[in-house]
């Protein structure tokens, strides 16, 4: 056999899917995850639960995909392709969570990153109120790691969450009612915009990046940091590396933002990651 034939036959990439929807504006959803998926160096599967109109300033309109044809996208790619984990955003309707945690029931062995993705940064309400009952019920137990943004995150606990203790509270009641890791993103907070909070079931942790002065976007910054904690889940790393990994891809790409428009600035897309600026703290009052 020829040597070259050998090395085609091995050569592999590890795979990583993200459920979600599309942005028209390219920044987030679908295509961020793909940007995050191509920089950490694995293959990326979709699975489209919406068409959006928006920009970086507001949602103008959704087309919802119907629930048996996001089961269909499902079964075309789990049974083909190596997919070492997945991560969720925008699921839109009860139908569509139902149809995705009905699939994701019987593969375990994918670790799944959920991004409970209710609120756009614009204020847009992205996930019907009956969608709630059912991500709750349903899809919330099936995850290794949620990673609600703030406002999601007392959505969910139906309380603020205006302090240092009350969210590591709120993190311990996730994970304690949905039985995984909850990863809350303190982006949405006032005082720290760089803090997101982990509680794994022992530990409970800041993860903390240096705060990026006048950025030309943060538009995307959800979606793409699920995704890259998917995409480093899929490369073998533990879950605590995972999320630095995948916040130093975040704080790189809104430090390289770039400007596509005379009002439109867009992440960037990073050469490399800079693991060491993002700094694990143990959680003190």
């Amino acid at each position: 056999m020829n040597p070259d034939d050998i090395t085609l036959k091995t050569r592999r990439q590890n795979v990583a899917l993200t459920i979600a929807g599309s942005d028209s504006g390219g920044n987030a959803g679908i295509q961020a995850d793909l940007r995050a998926f191509y920089t950490l160096g694995v293959h990326g599967c979709t699975v489209i639960t919406a068409l959006t109109a928006q920009n970086p300033f507001a949602v103008s309109g959704v087309l919802t995909a119907d629930g048996a044809f996001v089961t269909e996208q499902l079964n075309a790619v789990l049974g083909i392709y190596d997919i070492r984990a997945l991560k969720t955003g925008m699921l839109c309707s009860a139908e569509i969570v139902e149809a995705v945690a009905n699939t994701l029931t019987c593969y375990s062995r994918i670790l799944k990153v959920v991004d409970p993705v209710i609120i756009a940064t614009s204020g847009a309400r992205l996930l019907e109120d009956d969608a709630i009952t059912s991500l709750k019920r349903a899809l919330l137990p099936l995850a290794d790691l949620i990673t609600p943004n703030l406002p999601e995150a007392e959505e969910l606990l139906g309380r603020a969450l205006d302090s240092d203790q009350r969210l590591a509270d709120g993190a311990r009641e996730l994970f304690e009612g949905y039985g995984c890791a909850a990863l809350i993103k303190g982006g949405h907070g006032l005082e720290f915009k760089a803090r997101d909070l982990l509680f794994d079931g022992e530990n409970t942790l800041w993860f903390e990046s240096p705060c990026v002065n006048d950025p030309l976007s943060t538009h995307g910054t959800g979606c793409s940091l699920s995704a890259a904690i998917a995409a480093s889940l899929a490369n073998g790393r533990e879950l605590h590396e995972a999320i630095q990994e995948g916040k130093a891809y975040v704080y790189e790409a809104i430090r390289t933002g770039v400007n596509v428009g005379e009002c439109a600035g867009v992440l960037g897309t990073p050469t490399n990651i800079p693991i060491n600026k993002i700094q694990i703290k143990n959680f003190v009052l």
